[in-house]
């Protein structure tokens, strides 16, 4: 792509792939209509989406370093934040987020207010000064400010380990939907949507990638917002819900007691050993519930404005100023969805108990709900799990486990919306999936071969060896992401929350004060990396092999444990040491004056 020609012409290429989806939408509808069968529509919006986000990888293809890892830093601010929203509103985002908030209710909605809340940390003390800095990386940031090779590749592990954790959560959601829409088994699901992730990103880079996130963008949105608009209607709250389902809340918590909501339904645990069961939708109890909404939404916060394939992003925009706009923009486009899951979560709930509701099964016979065709469609992938616990052949809510990753994927079928609209939502969720999937493998890859294979094993390396490199490295990550993803230690929320807690344990504070603080220097950067990162993955191992979590620290929020110690160990070790070189202070003057260009060149 010639830069120029194709950014002046953004409005008009991304207006005529808008209305071609959306004509592909209506052609399916027509499809459906004529007799064609479920599956195939399914197929068919799978394979359509995942050809044109690999054909724009493919026409994006480049060997410049520039824009390999910085897409030659000419994205447009609007569509840097259409891109860093897509990147964002990850499989979590869009496939179990509104699950969580369906089981879980209220606590889960610190998610919500932590994912959304962090941008306001990047924006006020990140973006704009690490994009001043000019960097390519995070850990080439770290690496510069605190002078040293050590601090760099200490980085390079936290950024490793918190983006592997996190890109494995991506790609179990992709392995889900590939499994339903393609009714294949989930570990074959999971390889078919790393074959996409790999297709979007392994040869052009971040200009590939970016210009991939804003087509999946519209993809995801338009996907996210449709059904709940439908749903709503048909269930008379009108077409815009966010601001009239409070009263589907309080018919829920009619309903809940009268469906047997917080008995013991089994034993046994599906899914793998993950027991799911429902909390009341709506029910903040104060003191440790009101602990627990906090740290949570404090380590999401902490985690979003350290996490590295986020902060990359705004590298890759024209200017300083343009880094600050397109801030404004991801919130703006992310505020989209996550004002809309609350609503989803809701509705879908309100559908399954309502009995005024035709499409309602809590209260009915086991033998009428077997029979249904999305009931046996989600059995048949080992998503959702039916027992008669008690005997009475009627099912009660708790004997009704469904795993909290498909409520989204499941609710147009659950609603008896059309099935074009459950392909929709399938390719929305992959969309969704893949864009961050894209960005994770990319930062790590990047990290890898630019910071420790450039920076510090050879760096005589000439442009070729080390693109060449970056690809290899991107394989081989993703291979081992989709192994771990295919044994599922734990749900997509899951995942993402330990991705969060191991960026913001080690990496936040020596990020936040190498623009804030001229005193921190490289032995306090080490030490605050390495204790916090340790102190957090310890108190996790301890917690997930079955310890007593202190004060409700449970392993969702263990970054609550090792920022305190990271900031500590920082500040001590630094003040203990000598202050950095007075080049490196007037460096750290010079990123906080808006004014000007990058500090470092814009080709290293």
């Amino acid at each position: 792509m010639i830069k120029g020609r194709f950014v002046d012409n953004l409005g008009r290429v991304y207006g005529v792939y808008t209305g071609g989806f959306i004509i592909f939408i209506l052609l399916m509808a027509v499809l459906e209509q004529l007799g064609v069968d479920a599956a195939t529509i399914g197929i068919l919006f799978v394979a359509f989406t995942i050809c044109i986000y690999a054909l724009i990888g493919w026409l994006s293809r480049t060997m410049q370093v520039d824009a390999y890892y910085v897409a030659g830093r000419e994205v447009p601010a609007v569509y840097n934040g259409m891109a860093t929203a897509a990147d964002w509103m990850s499989g979590a985002s869009f496939v179990a987020l509104a699950g969580g908030i369906y089981f879980g209710g209220y606590g889960y909605l610190g998610f919500v207010v932590g994912w959304t809340g962090g941008y306001v940390l990047v924006n006020s003390l990140m973006a704009p000064y690490l994009r001043k800095f000019g960097c390519y990386t995070v850990p080439d940031f770290i690496g510069t400010r605190y002078g040293g090779n050590l601090a760099r590749i200490v980085a390079v592990v936290i950024l490793v380990v918190a983006s592997f954790t996190y890109v494995t959560a991506q790609i179990n959601a992709s392995g889900t939907i590939a499994a339903r829409a393609l009714q294949i088994p989930f570990e074959f699901g999971v390889w078919f949507g790393l074959l996409g992730i790999l297709l979007c990103s392994m040869l052009g880079g971040m200009r590939a990638v970016t210009w991939t996130q804003v087509a999946q963008y519209i993809v995801l949105i338009i996907a996210y917002l449709v059904p709940v608009i439908w749903m709503s209607n048909k269930q008379g709250f009108g077409v815009i819900p966010h601001f009239s389902y409070g009263d589907a809340v309080a018919r829920i918590q009619e309903l809940e007691p009268l469906v047997g909501l917080g008995m013991a339904a089994t034993d046994s645990a599906p899914f793998g050993g993950v027991r799911v069961l429902m909390t009341p939708h709506n029910d903040p109890q104060g003191g440790m519930d009101s602990w627990k909404f906090a740290t949570l939404a404090i380590c999401m916060m902490a985690g979003t404005a350290s996490l590295p394939h986020i902060l990359m992003r705004y590298f890759t925009t024209p200017s300083v100023r343009d880094a600050r706009r397109s801030v404004a923009f991801s919130l703006f486009f992310i505020f989209l969805l996550y004002f809309t899951a609350p609503a989803l979560a809701t509705l879908t709930k309100l559908q399954l108990l309502d009995p005024e509701l035709a499409t309602s099964i809590i209260g009915k016979s086991f033998e009428e709900v077997k029979n249904l065709a999305w009931v046996q469609n989600w059995e048949n992938v080992k998503m959702l799990f039916l027992t008669d616990s008690n005997g009475d052949g009627i099912l009660q809510l708790n004997e009704f486990f469904m795993r909290a990753d498909i409520v989204v994927l499941a609710t147009p079928e659950i609603a008896g919306l059309p099935y074009v609209i459950s392909g929709l939502v399938a390719a929305g969720g992959l969309a969704a999936a893949m864009s961050t999937a894209d960005g994770l493998l990319l930062a790590i890859a990047n990290a890898l071969s630019h910071d420790l294979y450039y920076k510090v094993i050879d760096p005589k390396a000439d442009t070729k060896h080390r693109l060449i490199v970056a690809r290899i490295l991107l394989i081989i990550i993703g291979i081992g992401a989709a192994l771990i993803a295919s044994l599922q230690l734990t749900g997509i929320l899951g995942a993402v929350a330990w991705a969060f807690c191991f960026a913001c344990s080690g990496l936040f504070f020596p990020l936040v004060l190498g623009v804030w603080w001229k005193r921190a220097n490289a032995p306090g950067a080490v030490a605050g990396m390495i204790f916090g990162f340790g102190a957090g993955s310890i108190y996790l191992y301890y917690v997930f092999t079955g310890g007593e979590p202190w004060m409700g620290i449970d392993h969702l929020r263990f970054g609550i444990i090792g920022m305190p110690v990271s900031l500590i160990a920082m500040v001590v070790v630094s003040l203990m040491t000598p202050a950095p070189d007075p080049e490196i202070q007037a460096m750290v003057d010079e990123v906080r004056d808006p004014s000007g260009k990058s500090i470092l060149a814009e080709t290293h």
